[in-house]
């Protein structure tokens, strides 16, 4: 008597691993890419970094010829005016009072149109506002 085989009920996962480590590749080479903004040139300062799992920021930069751009979550940044970054600044932090708000200013900027603008964005009702640099060269 011949004995009949069973069919086996067992799903190979290997190529699915393989495609998906390839992707994982893939996207980690491509994310730093995808970044968009505004060119500011940053003055560079020891700071701690901002601590993971907030909110995401609220960006308001100002560039070399003092123009205004405000960055909200994956928005494109574009020029706009004290008023109009007031405005959508004090929209968001009604919807989420817990969002940070940072300025980001070019180094060759006046300390007082920073401060203006400081000041801009708690009277549009941000509690505290933190100021962005980039890590001194080594």
């Amino acid at each position: 008597m011949a004995k009949k085989r069973r069919p086996v009920a067992e799903m190979n996962v290997v190529p699915y691993i393989d495609v998906m480590l390839v992707l994982l590749v893939i996207f980690m080479v491509t994310a730093p890419l995808l970044k968009q903004g505004v060119e500011v040139d940053l003055p560079q300062a020891s700071s701690e970094p901002v601590p993971p799992g907030q909110d995401q920021a609220i960006v308001v930069s100002i560039d070399s010829e003092g123009q205004l751009y405000v960055s909200v979550g994956d928005e494109p940044e574009s020029p706009q005016s004290a008023q109009q970054i007031q405005a959508l600044v004090g929209k968001v932090l009604r919807a989420k009072p817990q969002t940070p708000v940072m300025v980001a200013g070019d180094h060759s900027i006046g300390y007082g149109r920073v401060v203006e603008l400081m000041t801009l964005l708690q009277n549009a009702g941000a509690p505290k506002v933190g100021l962005l640099t980039e890590p001194p060269e080594s």
